[in-house]
């Protein structure tokens, strides 16, 4: 018995073995936060938790108020390397979202964003290639009945055949419709805009535009599940965009997506755009 009680007590004194130390979490870079759509993202990605730190590429002195977000100075030409030893300087992050967005003009907060060009792409993503990103995500909305059916599943310009052939683990490009600006023409062209405006109006519904938000929240999920995914270029049609707003999961459709599967039946009731 009394030896018992000494190998207690002994036990007892030891110190507690130390806890296992939590995962890191790979960090992402968004170009381009400013608009409804970036900073839709940037919203879905930190409330996503798969990321840490998000960070945003800005134009000017920005201080973060939210914790995990952290602003990164855009270079003053994109020819540059992202540090002054691209070997020892740390990578700008594992993953980075190039957002696509029309100029907001309803706050001053948005300037403070850098904002992305898409006559720019080739230069950003060699930018970010050499700053030791891995994965890539170009969010790329584009107006409804504009682009052909052969071009919304594949790279659609020599732009981004030059993006894929930087050697990116993943290149994913997410082509969502977005409602066209409302026409300030005259005459003529007033006239042929309205026309153009009914033949939008006979667009496909999977064709239709979808709600900033939720092209955010699938952007968000998209960039999460890319590391299990095997490596490559991928477009996702505006269709797949579409059907992922019908679902109560995203996740479903995406990883259908990665896995070159059909997109699960969507649940019966109203439409969500």
């Amino acid at each position: 018995m009394v030896q018992l009680v000494s190998q207690a007590l002994r036990a007892g004194s030891q110190d507690a073995p130390a806890a296992a130390p939590a995962a890191r979490r790979p960090a992402v870079l968004v170009v381009g936060a400013g608009g409804a759509l970036g900073s839709a993202v940037v919203e879905a990605l930190l409330a996503g938790g798969a990321f840490a730190p998000v960070r945003v590429l800005v134009a000017q002195d920005l201080r973060a108020g939210l914790d995990g977000l952290e602003s990164v100075a855009a270079p003053v030409s994109f020819d540059a390397d992202p540090g002054a030893d691209a070997q020892a300087s740390a990578p700008l992050a594992d993953t980075a979202l190039v957002v696509f967005d029309r100029i907001r003009h309803a706050n001053g907060r948005d300037d403070a964003f850098w904002r992305a060009e898409p006559a720019l792409l080739p230069a950003i993503a060699a930018w970010l290639r050499r700053g030791g990103v891995r994965r890539l995500l170009v969010v790329l909305p584009h107006q409804v009945a504009t682009l052909p059916q052969a071009l919304k599943a594949g790279l659609a310009s020599l732009d981004e055949q030059a993006v894929a052939a930087l050697g990116f683990e993943h290149f994913v490009i997410v082509r969502s419709a977005q409602p066209p600006l409302a026409s300030p023409n005259r005459g003529l062209q007033k006239l042929a805009d309205l026309v153009l405006a009914q033949l939008r109006l006979m667009t496909p519904q999977p064709e239709q535009p979808v709600r900033a938000k939720k092209v955010a929240e699938l952007a968000a999920r998209l960039a999460a599940r890319l590391p299990s995914a095997a490596p490559g270029t991928r477009v996702m049609a505006p269709e797949w965009v579409w059907h992922a707003a019908q679902v109560v999961h995203i996740d479903t459709v995406v990883d259908a997506w990665l896995a070159g599967r059909p997109p699960p039946p969507r649940p019966a009731g109203k439409i969500r755009l």
